[in-house]
């Protein structure tokens, strides 16, 4: 089966405008845009038949195109990035057996997570959706409690059956727990900013109309969910790298430790 990326970007984002073209101090000293990391790490996924950003933004364009990316342009209309692939994938006539959304402020995705993905839905023909989720551990969970509680948006949990298909997803810390009562790793499990989609998955997406709690969340995974359709949630293993997620300007320097921890 074939797979592709493609990376969603655009630069108006009502928490951090223009976030696509941020810049991050890397540990050698020189500095790095957050598209052109999440564009090489991209990269470093193996088996892949192409990585594409698609934007509707020609700041983001060009500069994508600067380093070396192929881009796509797309709908100024795109609710989210599940959209923006969509509309991507039809514009530029791909065709591959699973789409793979890699979100574009997430530099610290390890190729083993989309691997994975690939790999689960190579396995099973009858997922259509497939998204990894990692258990958190006590300093990440700490990172998601903190950010709630001084108002801040920070990662997605995810709770799923006993087949590894989602029940819900959201920007507040699910289960909730007992501090009193935890041992050891949490429960509660990141959701990792990646999906890989069946191609008539992601084009039924377009003709879904927005869900309430999509809405409310401002989560776009939700528009499965309401509309009946299953995502599977691929455990994944951090094997020592720490992941987050660039949701605020407060992340950087979040981002910039992990990194330098990595080198």
């Amino acid at each position: 089966m074939s797979a592709l990326i493609i990376i969603p970007a655009r630069y108006a984002s009502s928490r951090y405008p223009g976030k696509p073209l941020a810049e991050l101090t890397l540990p050698d000293g020189k500095r790095a845009s957050l598209i052109q990391m999440s564009w090489e790490a991209a990269q470093s996924v193996t088996g892949l038949a192409g990585a594409y950003v698609a934007t509707d933004d020609e700041r983001i364009a060009a500069h994508c195109k600067g380093f070396g990316a192929q881009v796509i342009m797309t709908s100024e209309t795109c609710l989210n990035g599940t959209e923006r692939c969509a509309d991507g994938l039809a514009k530029a006539g791909l065709d591959a057996d699973i789409i793979v959304n890699l979100q574009g402020d997430a530099p610290l995705t390890p190729p083993w997570f989309v691997e994975a993905l690939i790999e689960a839905m190579q396995s099973d023909p009858a997922i259509m959706v497939a998204t990894p989720v990692l258990r958190c551990d006590m300093q990440t969970y700490s990172h998601f409690v903190e950010d709630r509680r001084a108002g801040r948006v920070g990662g997605t949990t995810a709770v799923f059956d006993a087949h590894g298909d989602a029940l819900y997803f959201s920007k507040e810390v699910v289960p909730w727990l007992d501090p009193a009562k935890l041992e050891g790793a949490p429960p509660v499990y990141h959701h990792i900013g990646v999906y890989a989609y069946r191609p008539e998955a992601l084009a039924a997406y377009e003709t879904m109309p927005q869900g309430k709690l999509e809405a409310l969340e401002g989560l776009e995974q939700l528009r499965f969910l309401e509309h009946g359709y299953k995502v599977r949630c691929v455990e994944v293993e951090a094997r020592g790298r720490v992941f987050w997620e660039l949701n605020n300007p407060e992340d950087v320097p979040r981002i910039e430790h992990a990194l330098r921890e990595m080198a």
